[in-house]
């Protein structure tokens, strides 16, 4: 009785209130405006960065850590409504937390940043679904390359907080032999240059090796005062597990192999549900 009375009490109001002021107050906006104060009673988690229309996607989220979370990274990124929803779309809470102990998921959701040390960049895989790629492998790693500078907003919203675009194709001179880093960034916080690497398939052996060139490279040529040792990170379609784990045995710390995804498959989406009870 007392649920139905409810009910038709949020029914009538919302009646009432359209007459008094036309828009805005259907009965679905007053079970958001309900929803909205009882997670935000104490307005302390509460931003005027934020629009009515982020809340709205942020009420969605039923986890409470992961809301938060979400709060954060909108505002101290100053995310879009769009870009809000993709980030949850694609998972970014989880993918950061697939990585992490449970104390950290914690702290994830009560930090304004996310970047403190090399390792907080990386992250469980990256997902490139705005670039419309195929699902298959009909497609080049220059394919690849170029549709990430071409869509570099979204590229760089992906990578996370604080990267600066340097350039692609960059060339590296040793003993008369010409090299190409794919992607070269700067990250602003951590004060190092970010070097990424692109793989259509499997990462081999050499690539990482390659890349522990690249790095150390720009530790000695490119690095000016105040600079701190680069970053290296092999994005690939495809990971052996096992092989990455020997191949990398005993090379920098700073050096990362990740998966990226064009798209996110539903078998990952329900991997991902399962983890919310993080």
């Amino acid at each position: 009785m007392t649920a139905q009375y409810g009910k038709q009490l949020l029914t009538n109001l919302s009646r009432d209130l359209k007459l008094a002021h036309s828009k805005g107050f259907s009965l679905s906006n007053l079970k958001r405006f309900r929803q909205f104060y009882l997670a935000n009673r104490n307005g302390a988690t509460l931003s005027h960065h934020l629009s009515w229309s982020h809340y709205v996607e942020l009420l969605k989220i039923d986890n409470t850590t992961e809301r938060a979370f979400y709060i954060n990274q909108a505002v101290n990124a100053n995310w879009s409504v769009r870009e809000l929803k993709r980030q949850k779309e694609t998972g970014l809470f989880l993918r950061l937390a697939a990585s992490k102990d449970k104390e950290e998921v914690i702290a994830l959701s009560q930090q304004n940043t996310l970047v403190a040390k090399p390792e907080d960049i990386n992250r469980d895989s990256y997902v490139f679904e705005f670039l419309n790629l195929p699902e298959r492998n009909h497609y080049s790693k220059k394919d690849l390359e170029s549709a990430l500078c071409e869509h570099l907003e979204h590229f760089l919203l992906e990578l996370g907080k604080g990267f600066t675009f340097v350039g692609r194709q960059y060339r590296i001179t040793l003993n008369n032999s010409h090299y190409k880093v794919d992607l070269v960034f700067y990250h602003r916080i951590l004060r190092c240059f970010v070097l990424i690497d692109l793989k259509i398939n499997d990462v081999k052996h050499q690539d990482i090796g390659q890349m522990n060139i690249y790095m150390g490279y720009f530790a000695a040529e490119e690095n000016i005062e105040g600079d701190n040792p680069p970053i290296g990170i092999i994005l690939s379609k495809d990971k052996d597990e096992l092989l990455v784990k020997y191949a990398t045995y005993g090379i920098d710390k700073n050096l990362f192999v990740q998966k990226y995804q064009l798209y996110l498959p539903n078998e990952v989406e329900a991997t991902l549900s399962e983890q919310r009870s993080l």
